[in-house]
């Protein structure tokens, strides 16, 4: 026999605050009486109720008066103390759902298991969606007979939240819909959160359009019943009660809605997502984070597709320029055909004469070659056009293409070799007939051919053929500078270069590989490479044997073409120049060509050697080790060339106070002013533009020269100031104010001229304080400005001017240059020229334009400009038909 429990209030000393309610309830005026008349089964239950720690509930009686501890207390919210009433009234609105289990555990004395039971509870002053895992047993009374009923129960409502709503955000990240179409992700974003309706009710999406927001999906909610525009999220609503937009786990109007921004990573307005909530689940803080998060995952999918479309419009734009360069290139090519048939053809013809003197008829093959080498850049593009307008078609005819190879490799043989390099061909016999079209595949190996000797500078080349089953298999391997990986899958697009990469030569047009991949593709094959930076490249070509499209010429079997021949010895010439002219034995200056072709060097060589002594390198390296070797009274450089380049050649010169006053000379098939200021920044004394004139070339390379012998002498006499001082030496020992006519010093344009009658003898020159002088050619543009202030202030500090002088000329003479830029109206030259002269006196400086001046007065008043000018200077200005010389004359500063 169980031992009795307590009569009194100390049955519930130790339940806590629901043990003390107990104790505090008049109990005699409920169905089951005073405490101390209660049934043993009672006491029990009770005390087993207020001693647990978890949610327990304790039914007595038909009128099922309820008992519970302290964890149950929160489930019921507001409706606690409900301590000696009847469940079924306190929890009227979930009784439907609980009264079966509970009556059927009561009537077969079989413990229910109702897991996430959904209950409709009003415990926070709204109809509220909960979740609980519950078990009902009955509860006995002294005589055996079931008196009441016992639950056990959980609330899981956060975690079914939580499931469903993970749900909905995975639905979200993996919504359909085509990347790149906006409007199709959205329609996926929508239709993935209509799945939740118990979370999101409703909602509608706005999208930035020209600073307003435009509505562009709902979901929930008809679209007429939100505003169509509107400025900012201000605007939306935010109760939404009058919307009568039914919702929530037990279809309450939805009274509350969440507008939340959609914003870029750059800060910029993508849109504003308005998210209803739920009637029945309150907005708490974890609420609120799943909605910015759905939030987040629309921001994410729009911004995706945003990015995936501009892309996509970004490579259809290249591929549209792309198309256009290569429409230009065409166009332009098909121009060139004919000038250039009128250009080949007669120089042709007079190399085919005989007696031609020698000099003639290196200048006139040096012509054609390069005429040659145009030609096939032509021939190239028109190939890129047809294969791209859908018009080119291989051709194939039978083909020998063992021997064809061997053959077409032999022509670069001597190239190779005269480079260094070794070249090893090894073209087996094929297993069956090949058929190719014989100028496709000639164009396929020389480019490869080609661009391996270009990136080789050690070891060789090795092309082999061989035959499988069913494809012959080209292979072109090297032992080169190599590919970086991250460039392989770009080698064959057109146009493009491997940035900083080291070759023999920048010249090219970035087209041969392209053009090797569509002509292999026109034979219904691949190319391929692998490579390892340092270790060489393998290019491998796969074509099908194929069938012949046309009968072969059995007289004729398919050979090198005069345009392969013409590849080989563009290659000769690049790999071992050609004889160069010999050196005047009467002068003393050198000067220092550098140039990475070789056409070209030997081509200003025969221009400068009748008059200077002339070395030349292939590239900016060489130039310095060179420089090292021998000082150079000038250096005539190009600027596009491998390793070290023009730029990078000037700065090196000019960073040694060795060679920082060798004058520099820059050539460059970049024209225009924005060229020739990058060049004048970067500090060269002279800029000229390919194609030039030979005469012009030597007579401002004499300029240059003359200068740079001026500063010389000056210098050397402020250091000997008692030795007399003559007239500057000038590299052409040309008498003071004449000029040689330039012409004579191009070899080609040489006449018989009668003996030259030598010059009087000028008076010796009176000892005299030394005079800088110095002149300068800028372009016309207000880039030069910085320019001319580092020239001028250099001159300006050699002359020993005091530094608030030389600052005072030096913005007087840019504001005159500057005006100089900005008034003058069409000029007949884009220059302006500058003279400084600084003697012991004073210091003058000239800056003269070539246009015509919008606005002139005699007092040349332009405002704070001129005011600022007359305040450290005497200034006047000098107009005419040809351009305004204004003059700044200063008296020197003690």
């Amino acid at each position: 026999m169980a031992p009795e429990l307590p009569a009194g209030t100390d049955l519930f000393t130790s339940g806590g605050e629901a043990g003390r309610l107990m104790a505090a309830h008049d109990w005699s005026t409920t169905a089951v009486g005073p405490v101390e008349d209660w049934p043993q089964g009672l006491r029990f239950a009770v005390r087993t109720v207020l001693a647990s720690r978890f949610p327990m509930v304790l039914t007595w009686g038909p009128e099922f008066l309820q008992f519970y501890n302290d964890a149950y207390a929160p489930f019921i919210g507001a409706k606690h103390p409900a301590i000696g009433e009847d469940i079924r009234v306190t929890l009227a609105e979930g009784w439907d759902a609980l009264a079966g289990p509970v009556e059927h555990a009561m009537a077969t004395r079989e413990a229910s298991w109702l897991p996430r039971l959904p209950l409709l509870l009003e415990r926070a002053g709204y109809r509220e969606e909960t979740y609980f895992t519950v078990s009902h047993a009955p509860a006995f009374g002294d005589d055996g007979t079931v008196a009441g009923m016992h639950a056990v129960c959980t609330e899981v409502t956060a975690e079914v939240l939580g499931e469903r709503r993970q749900q909905l955000l995975h639905a979200l990240s993996t919504a359909d819909g085509e990347l790149g179409d906006e409007a199709a992700v959205l329609d996926g974003l929508c239709a993935a959160l209509a799945g939740d309706p118990l979370d999101v009710p409703f909602a509608a999406v706005y999208l930035d359009d020209g600073g307003r927001l435009r509505r562009a999906a709902t979901i929930g909610c008809a679209p007429e019943r939100l505003p169509a525009t509107v400025e900012d999220a201000a605007e939306l609503p935010g109760r939404v009660s009058d919307l009568r937009i039914l919702g929530g786990m037990w279809e309450d109007r939805v009274r509350d809605a969440v507008a939340l921004p959609l914003t870029g990573s750059a800060g910029e307005r993508v849109g504003v997502l308005l998210l209803g909530v739920s009637p029945n689940l309150g907005l708490d803080e974890e609420y609120r984070t799943f909605l910015e998060l759905v939030a987040g995952q629309f921001l994410t999918a729009l911004g995706n597709a945003r990015a995936f479309e501009a892309e996509r419009a970004r490579a259809e734009s290249l591929a549209e320029l792309d198309r256009a360069k290569t429409a230009f290139f065409s166009d332009v090519s098909h121009e060139l055909r004919t000038p250039l048939t009128l250009l080949l053809g007669p120089i042709s013809d007079v190399l085919a004469a005989d007696g031609l003197p020698a000099a003639a008829r290196d200048q006139l093959t040096l012509a054609r070659r390069n005429g040659q080498r145009l030609q096939r850049l032509v021939n190239d593009l028109m190939d890129f056009a047809s294969i791209e307008a859908g018009r080119a078609a291989a051709v194939r005819v039978a083909t020998d293409l063992p021997a064809f190879t061997a053959e077409l490799a032999g022509v670069l043989r001597a190239g190779a070799e005269r480079a260094g390099l070794s070249l090893t061909v090894d073209c087996s016999p094929l297993p069956h007939p090949a058929a190719v079209d014989p100028r496709m595949w000639e164009k396929v190996v020389l480019n490869l051919l080609s661009n391996a000797v270009k990136y080789t500078f050690v070891g060789g080349i090795e092309v082999r053929l061989r035959g499988t089953d069913d494809a012959v298999e080209l292979t072109v391997a090297d032992t080169g500078i190599g590919i970086p990986a991250e460039e392989l899958p770009l080698v064959f697009d057109r146009f493009h270069r491997v940035a900083g990469s080291l070759a023999r030569n920048r010249e090219g047009t970035g087209i041969g590989l392209a053009l090797v991949r569509e002509l292999v593709a026109l034979h219904g094959g691949t190319v391929g490479v692998t490579s390892e930076p340092g270790r060489g490249s393998t290019f491998t070509v796969t074509v099908p044997y194929g069938t012949p499209d046309a009968a072969a010429d059995a007289e004729r079997p398919a050979a090198p073409s005069e345009a392969a021949r013409g590849t080989a010895d563009v290659w000769e010439t690049d790999a071992a120049p050609r004889e160069q002219p010999a050196e005047p034995t009467d002068s003393s200056v050198t000067v220092l060509v550098v140039d990475d072709n070789a056409d070209m060097r030997t081509y200003l060589t025969r221009l400068l050697a009748p008059v200077w002594r002339v070395q030349t390198c292939a590239d900016g390296e060489e130039a310095l080790a060179a420089v090292a070797a021998h000082l150079p009274d000038a250096v005539v450089t190009d600027v596009m060339m491998p390793r070290l380049d023009g730029f990078e050649l000037l700065q090196r010169l000019r960073a040694d106070p060795a060679t920082r006053a060798v004058p520099v000379l820059m050539l460059t098939a970049r024209a225009g002013q924005e060229a020739a200021v990058e060049g004048f920044d970067a500090g060269v004394d002279d800029y000229l533009a390919k194609p030039f004139q030979a005469a012009e070339l030597i007579a401002r390379l004499r300029v240059a020269i003359d200068r740079a012998a001026g500063r010389r002498a000056a210098a050397a006499a402020e250091t000997t100031p008692a030795a007399p001082v003559g007239p500057p030496p000038t590299a052409s020992q040309a008498p003071t104010g004449t000029r040689a006519d330039v012409r004579a010093l191009v070899p080609s344009s040489r006449q018989p001229t009668a003996p030259a009658v030598p010059a009087p003898a000028p008076p010796p020159a009176p000892p005299a304080p030394p005079v800088h002088f110095d002149s300068w050619r800028f372009p016309a543009s207000p880039r030069a400005i910085p320019g001319l202030r580092r020239a001028l202030r250099r001159l300006l500090e050699s002359a020993g001017l005091t530094e608030d002088q030389s600052y005072d000329l030096l913005l007087a003479a840019c504001e005159a240059a500057t005006n100089a830029v900005e008034h003058a109206q069409d000029p007949v030259e884009p220059f302006i020229d500058v003279t400084v002269e600084a003697s012991a006196t004073g210091v003058v400086i000239t800056v003269r334009d070539y246009g015509q001046w919008r606005e002139r007065g005699a007092s040349m008043d332009r405002g704070r400009g001129s005011t600022l000018m007359s305040a450290f200077a005497d200034i006047s200005a000098v107009p005419s038909p040809e351009g305004t010389t204004v003059t700044i004359r200063a008296a020197r500063a003690g």
